[in-house]
């Protein structure tokens, strides 16, 4: 039985075979560009893997992310569509999720890029912004990371709306769903976060004319995929003062090349796709255990919906 990994950087790739190797010691495991007897591979544990990855191993049983998302598994049109995708998902990554929603939310309520430009400046002027429970924060999302972000931020005191594709249900959130609810969540938003998955119907959705619905002044956050945003769109709403400032965790190119306009623009903050960035013991064992689960039962809870993209 093996176990194939793939990542776009090597020594990330041999960093997880040492840890999955530890972890299910009766197992064969080894880079997807030497794998062995193909016939032999089982699974295989992938970050943003190549085009036609997959076609040389007929016996695959399930594809894992290395990650919550699976649209970088689904974006190779030669995935064999009958292969599961299990995604990567446990406490601690929500846990790092909510800390950064919280954390970011926080900045955007207090105002702190003004703050921290008034240092620069040495400026000393007292803002005066209204309680948490005088602001409304929207979350885009609301599957495992959205709705513990959700609350997270209810139990702070914000006015919390929440939107996501099919109706959900959250102590403390006022909750919207498809197209329907669209109107009445996006128009209340004075900070709106995405963490949507990626699919054909969100690609773009943070666009000129969703800003224009948002509350002059407002603020986004995006931990969802850079693909999420129209870029030109951002910049042209936080210039003529629709938005007052943004916080871009992920982005349309990896790394962020070093001449994009968004390092140097006053208004946004760039994070390097840290919001919930798998770490390594916590990762490993999620993945081992997945592994181990749907071997023994053909099923874990963390099983993703390649029709819908997430």
């Amino acid at each position: 039985m093996t176990i194939i990994v793939s990542h776009p950087h090597r020594e990330k790739t041999d960093w997880w075979i040492k840890q999955l190797q530890a972890l299910l010691p009766n197992w064969t495991i080894r880079p997807i560009d030497d794998p062995g007897d193909a016939d032999a591979v089982t699974y295989a544990v992938v970050w943003k893997p190549a085009t036609g990855a997959f076609l040389p191993f007929p016996n695959l049983k399930a594809i894992v992310s290395l990650g919550a998302g699976i649209d970088h598994v689904l974006a190779d049109v030669e995935l064999p569509r009958r292969v599961p995708i299990i995604r990567t998902v446990g406490t601690d990554l929500t846990q790092r999720m909510r800390e950064y929603v919280a954390l970011h939310v926080l900045r955007h309520h207090r105002d702190m890029p003004t703050i921290t430009a008034n240092q620069r400046e040495r400026h000393w002027q007292q803002l005066v912004v209204p309680p948490a429970t005088g602001r409304t924060v929207g979350i885009m999302g609301l599957g495992n990371l959205g709705g513990s972000a959700a609350l997270t931020l209810a139990a702070l005191g914000f006015e919390t709306l929440g939107w996501s594709r099919t109706k959900r249900e959250i102590e403390g959130v006022t909750t919207y769903a498809g197209d329907a609810g669209f109107d009445g969540f996006i128009s209340n938003c004075e900070i709106l976060v995405c963490l949507l998955p990626l699919t054909e119907a969100t690609a773009g959705i943070l666009d000129a004319e969703l800003f224009a619905r948002l509350p002059r002044g407002a603020s986004v956050i995006n931990a969802g995929r850079g693909q999420h945003l129209v870029e030109a769109d951002l910049v042209a709403a936080l210039d003529d003062g629709q938005l007052s400032h943004a916080t871009l965790d992920v982005f349309h190119v990896e790394p962020l090349p070093s001449e994009h306009p968004f390092w140097s623009h006053p208004r946004i903050t760039v994070t390097p796709h840290i919001a919930s960035l798998i770490d390594a013991p916590t990762g490993s064992r999620i993945v081992a255990a997945n592994i181990e689960r749907f071997e023994q039962t053909g099923h874990v809870d963390d099983l993703a919906d390649a029709t819908r993209g997430y």
